[in-house]
């Protein structure tokens, strides 16, 4: 237990010190190499086989996921969006068909499903899940961005779909200290790679 602590002080620096060097990439250098993502994205086998696509809308200096949700409604599929619910800490997935009307800044400001407009995910229809996060290695490991949501999300999945996230370059590290609950993802497209983790 004595190596918890140490494990989350090195977790905030690391988280820090990622986010920081993500929001100083300038707007448009960010908006190229996002295309770039989106394009090796959409070849996958995994995205194109899913029918339910669960995807997330992008704050701030993430990389932008509007192509990528175009393109999933564009095509037929069914795409999930999460849902913050604070008092269950926990992510509650619904299905959105226009993310202009679906939608509305709900916790941190980020764009949420409205329960009014939007009927709930099932969890067992979603074959590809696109996975926010601060920093990865090219072996699976993640660092959200601390409240531990996608973690308890992924956690709940019977059958695993494929859990794949897009980033920047710079957001691919050479470790990350991982905590029991800590879950690990299937592989991260960025601008310059795809690294499939085994």
């Amino acid at each position: 237990m004595s190596s918890a602590p140490g494990r989350g002080g090195e977790k905030r620096e690391l988280r820090k010190r990622i986010l920081a060097l993500r929001d100083a990439l300038p707007a448009g250098l960010r908006r190229d190499l996002g295309t770039r993502i989106t394009a090796t994205l959409l070849k996958l086998d995994a995205y194109r086989e899913a029918g339910t696509v669960l995807a997330y809308l992008s704050f701030g200096s993430e990389f932008d996921t509007a192509a990528f949700t175009r393109d999933a409604l564009a095509n037929g599929k069914k795409l999930a969006l999460p849902r913050v619910n604070r008092a269950t800490r926990d992510l509650e997935l619904f299905v959105v068909r226009d993310p202009e009307k679906d939608v509305a800044p709900g916790v941190w400001g980020i764009r949420e499903p409205l329960p009014g407009r939007c009927a709930p995910a099932a969890l067992d229809e979603i074959g590809f899940v696109l996975v926010p996060g601060v920093a990865f290695t090219r072996d699976g490991a993640r660092l959200g961005y601390g409240g531990g949501y996608y973690d308890r999300l992924l956690a709940r999945f019977a059958s695993r779909p494929a859990l794949v996230a897009a980033a920047f370059s710079l957001q691919v590290v050479d470790a990350i200290p991982l905590g029991e609950t800590d879950q690990r993802i299937d592989a991260v497209v960025t601008e310059e790679a795809l690294y499939t983790c085994a």
